[in-house]
């Protein structure tokens, strides 16, 4: 092959986000079974589970989702009375999204579903390669996730 062709299934990057798709597509099966959930749903529900209160911006950064999809989330679990909104006393164009304690019954119902998820995922690798590819992609997240 010359260099002046790229081979796709080749380019560490397009595998590494191809994997984190079929990865994300398979935990999808899961959570829409049994919450009912869409993967901007999930995420928002992960998130306002693991941090309390968050604003609709912290979450997008965090989830890697862009505001229209959390937009859209918000709504969908607000609807499902699975999460409240309260306007900023300082800023009121800022609102503070916290779950319900519906919200969070789902979320205490989905944490151990991604546990096990997680763990029938890493079964496929032995224990030094979990490690090696945990600590791997801790470096690259340092890397990329600064700025560098």
């Amino acid at each position: 092959m010359d260099r002046e062709t790229l081979e796709l299934g080749k380019f560490l990057p397009y595998r590494l986000y191809h994997l984190a798709d079929l990865v994300s597509r398979e935990f999808a099966r899961i959570y829409k079974d049994r919450l009912g959930l869409t993967r901007p749903e999930w995420r928002t529900l992960a998130g306002l589970g693991e941090h309390g209160t968050m604003t609709a911006t912290a979450l997008g950064e965090q989830s890697a989702m862009h505001k229209t999809k959390v937009s859209r989330a918000v709504a969908k679990l607000e609807r499902r009375h699975w999460l409240t909104r309260k306007v900023d006393e300082q800023d009121r164009r800022i609102e503070h999204l916290t779950l319900t304690k519906a919200g969070m019954v789902a979320y205490r119902e989905m944490v151990p579903l991604a546990r096990a998820f997680e763990t029938r995922f890493l079964e496929h690798l032995a224990p030094e390669e979990q490690a090696a590819l945990l600590n791997a992609l801790t470096r690259l997240e340092v890397v990329f996730g600064n700025g560098r």
